[in-house]
Parts: structure tokens; C-alpha cells; sequence
């Protein structure tokens, strides 16, 4: 159970995690403000698409057996 927590601490370093945490802090953030501009908005929704876009492949590749 401890490799496999190791493990997922260890993958949630990356530096795609740490962008994706980031902007969702800063998103959170400007939330509360009420100071969203469009262009934050955009970068966002691309960044987030693409987090979970490479997650739901890898977990798609793992049940084929790739």
C-alpha cells in the first residue's frame, strides 16, 4: 500500500499536475474575486481538456493492455 501511495505522490509531481493544480488554484481564486477575464477562460478550458484528455487515454491503454 506505501509504493503504491509513493507512487500516486510521485505522479502528482509531474509538471503537468503541478500546472493543471496550479491554474485550478488561480481559477479558484479569480472565482471568488469575481475577476475570470475570457482569455483566462480559454487557457483554462484547453489546459484542463488536455489533463484529463491524456488521463482517460492512459486509463483506456492500461484496460487494453498496452
Amino acid at each position: 500500500m506505501d509504493k503504491t501511495i509513493t507512487k500516486r505522490l510521485g505522479n502528482l509531481l509531474s509538471v503537468k499536475s503541478l500546472v493543471t493544480l496550479t491554474l485550478t488554484a488561480v481559477f479558484a481564486y479569480m472565482s471568488v474575486r469575481g475577476t475570470i477575464s475570457q482569455d483566462f477562460m480559454t487557457v483554462y478550458a484547453v489546459v484542463i481538456a488536455f489533463y484529463f484528455g491524456t488521463q482517460s487515454q492512459k486509463v483506456q491503454d492500461a484496460m487494453e493492455g498496452k
